[in-house]
């Protein structure tokens, strides 16, 4: 049944509509709501492309994004004005009552603003038909019983790491995937979905990730390199050697170095790992780097999320970080710190490791970096075959296959309900054999 009702309330955010004819959803009007409810805004361009498009190809569905701090939402209205697509409600949530006053300590413990979100929205957020949604968070609105809307998972990043594939992938009604490689690691784990469909990176589209921006970084003509560590205390390579990979790069005049760790790092400076319960904190930047020439640190402006850096760099540098998968859209050197000593040649969450050099101590840093751009000719052919088994790319824009996927499953969930309706509503007024 229909609960379209759900985002009434809801502003029009314009966004210019196409004059293409969509085929008709068969089934009554619907209402899907994409929600945006983290920290920052690095995983609405995962799901953003996406509700655009519902919203053009199939004009019967409403739907409306749900947004949870006023950065998320200026982000979607520009990004309404740049994408071509149809029109989409819009409203901001926040935390009430209680729940409101102890948001603040997230930015120390975790994920709180996102569960208040959650909890004092809980009602609106379960009378949508579907939610769409880049996180997993989310899937608290079915704690308690069970019920709720219908929970469409975008994903968000198509990384190695082991967390990306735990069982909680399996508890979404469909999820949208990158590529095989997750659909393989997904199914190996037992953690794939009901419903899934491979769609491809709807972060891609309208962005042609195969050629540098117009402008250089820098303007002193040497190559740079794309440090990225992940904030994870368990995986990332920048507790305990970061500074020191800083250290050699303000002391070298060969490369521009380009520092954009994970933008959660910064965001919420007390890390806490709940994969092996460790805690970190990330200290403040030396001024000495920041005052370098040929070192630009990046803490979290748009261009750590936009593919900014990804597609500028010459070189790539991180641990764990999916944004390696972005920057092999055109294969280019990389080398990893292994900074844990992690035995990872045939551990899968570390596949990526196998298209550059790994090091584990910063003075094996220089002839790693040589080593890179020596032998990246040599591995460019495997970095090839990784990206196409991590992105299902084909000239049909990921953003509408994945609409496409959502609108079909919801043609079959609804219709499916409204037909059991009809045939409970028919056998309810049918006489019993036993009155005749």
């Amino acid at each position: 049944m229909s609960r379209a009702g759900a985002s009434t309330e809801a502003e029009v955010l314009p966004a210019r509509r196409l004059a293409l004819a969509p085929e008709p959803l068969r089934t009554p009007a619907a209402s899907v709501g994409f929600l945006f409810n983290h920290d920052h805004v690095h995983q609405i361009a995962h799901s953003a492309p996406i509700a655009f498009e519902l919203a053009r190809l199939a004009p019967q569905l409403t739907v409306t994004l749900l947004t949870s701090s006023d950065e998320q939402r200026r982000v979607l209205e520009a990004m309404a004005t740049r994408l071509r697509g149809g029109r989409c409600g819009i409203r901001t949530l926040a935390p009430e009552g209680l729940l409101a006053g102890l948001v603040p300590l997230g930015d120390w413990l975790g994920p709180l603003r996102r569960v208040s979100v959650l909890k004092s929205n809980r009602e609106l957020l379960r009378s949508f038909d579907a939610l769409v949604v880049p996180e997993k968070t989310s899937l608290e609105l079915r704690a308690r019983d069970g019920a709720g809307p219908r929970l469409i998972h975008t994903r968000h990043g198509a990384g190695d790491r082991a967390v990306g594939f735990d069982a909680q992938s399996a508890e979404f009604d469909l999820v949208l995937l990158a590529g095989e490689k997750i659909r393989r690691r997904l199914a190996a784990a037992g953690a794939l979905a009901p419903r899934s469909a491979i769609v491809g990176y709807p972060k891609f589209d309208g962005a042609d990730v195969v050629q540098p921006p117009p402008r250089p970084l820098f303007d002193n003509g040497k190559p740079t390199v794309l440090y990225n560590p992940h904030c994870s205390p368990r995986h990332s390579s920048w507790y305990r050697m970061g500074r020191a990979i800083l250290e050699y790069f303000r002391a070298q005049s060969r490369f521009n170095l380009v520092f954009a760790p994970h933008v959660m790092m910064y965001r919420r400076r007390l890390q806490i790992s709940l994969e092996d319960l460790s805690v970190t904190y990330a200290r403040a930047i030396p001024e000495k780097f920041l005052a370098c020439d040929h070192i630009r640190v990046d803490l979290g402006s748009p261009a750590c999320t936009d593919m900014t850096y990804t597609r500028a760099a010459d070189i790539y540098l991180g641990d764990v970080s999916s944004q390696v998968c972005e920057f092999l859209a055109r294969p280019r050197p990389c080398l990893f710190a292994n900074a844990h000593a992690v035995r990872w040649q045939e551990d899968p969450s570390y596949e990526a490791w196998h298209l550059g050099p790994v090091f584990e101590r910063i003075s094996e840093l220089p002839d790693r970096l040589d080593q890179a751009l020596r032998e990246h000719p040599k591995l460019r052919a495997a970095q090839e075959v990784y990206l196409r088994d991590t992105f299902d790319l084909t000239r049909v824009p990921s953003s509408r296959r994945a609409a496409e996927a959502i609108r079909d499953f919801l043609s079959e969930e609804l219709g499916a309900a409204a037909s059991g309706n009809r045939k409970a509503t028919s056998q309810a007024r049918s006489p019993s054999s036993s009155a005749r």
